[in-house]
């Protein structure tokens, strides 16, 4: 457990205590930091306060950080396939069938303990013992890039991109039915579906904010090969929005038909391409996840 002290200069007078906080600490995320507040782990003058409080000129700031949780996730020497490694970060291309990270029922053969055997101790903890390094994530059935974080000043640069949409991302899909417009735009709130809670779906109520781009790339008799670019990143959007629009994804067996014409394992959905600011660097970066050879099998096939 370590204490930190600080002394409010008269620059930064009125800040609230979180932003403040997050300007001093820039290891440690806003959010985080809200936690500690609440925890009552940040004293002013000897006092808690609130996230609200604003600071004023000799506030004498002390913040107790609690000893990182042991991890009791099992590192498991599982193949990745790396598409770019630096001190910092990692970019891997996620197989079919392979669950991001622990939860009930998915406790080992994840994507976490793959890189807690790959990269040792060199993963961020922003996100948990449970998710440790992961800023973002893809659905278990679903291929492709996916960043990894080293260390924690990556994770908050890169969660700062995420919350403004400003990392790019590309999937591509297959999907149920012709559709007509070679371009197009499903813009619709998502939120948990009203009376099954394990599925999401439009939802114009209680729903947050999702823009799905999408473009034709080749039409089959009964199927249509599309790109779909990510404005928002919200849980299960693209099967949802697809969904929406009597277009559900090929092979999804939440959203999509009962019966699929093809024996395979989920939905037909690849996050192809994944571009950000590298946090370190400071320059744009760009990868690109192959197709998987189930895919390009299905699509030689339509």
């Amino acid at each position: 457990m370590e204490t930190i002290h600080f002394t409010v200069s008269a620059e930064d007078n009125s800040l609230r205590i979180d932003k403040y906080l997050s300007d001093n600490m820039g290891e440690m995320s806003r959010s985080y930091l809200q936690k500690l507040l609440k925890s009552e782990d940040v004293k002013v003058n000897d006092k808690t306060v609130k996230a609200n409080y604003k600071v004023a000129s000799g506030d004498v700031i002390s913040v107790t950080v609690p000893e990182p949780e042991e991890v009791n996730i099992q590192p498991e020497d599982i193949p990745l396939d790396i598409l770019y490694e630096d001190e910092d970060l990692i970019v891997v291309n996620k197989p079919k069938g392979m669950v991001v990270h622990p939860s009930a029922g998915h406790f080992s053969q994840t994507l976490v303990n793959a890189l807690m055997f790959h990269c040792r101790e060199e993963l961020s903890g922003i996100n948990g013992v449970m998710r440790p390094g992961i800023v973002h994530r893809i659905d278990m059935n679903t291929t492709g890039s996916l960043l990894v974080c080293k260390n924690d000043f990556t994770h908050n640069h890169i969660a700062e991109q995420l919350k403004e949409h400003t990392i790019q991302r590309k999937y591509r899909a297959i999907v149920h039915g012709v559709l007509k417009e070679d371009d197009g735009i499903v813009d619709a709130p998502i939120g948990r579906h009203q009376t099954d809670r394990k599925k999401m779906a439009v939802n114009y109520k209680n729903g947050k904010p999702a823009v799905t781009h999408y473009h034709v790339c080749q039409r089959f008799s009964n199927f249509t090969y599309i790109e779909c670019q990510l404005e928002t990143g919200r849980t299960h959007q693209i099967r949802v929005h697809m969904k929406s629009i009597g277009h559900p994804i090929l092979g999804d067996d939440v959203y999509g038909p009962i019966k699929c014409p093809y024996h395979l394992q989920g939905q037909t959905l690849h996050a192809m391409l994944l571009g950000f600011i590298h946090p370190r660097k400071r320059c744009y970066m760009e990868f690109t996840a192959p197709l998987p050879e189930y895919f390009i099998n299905l699509l030689n096939k339509l």
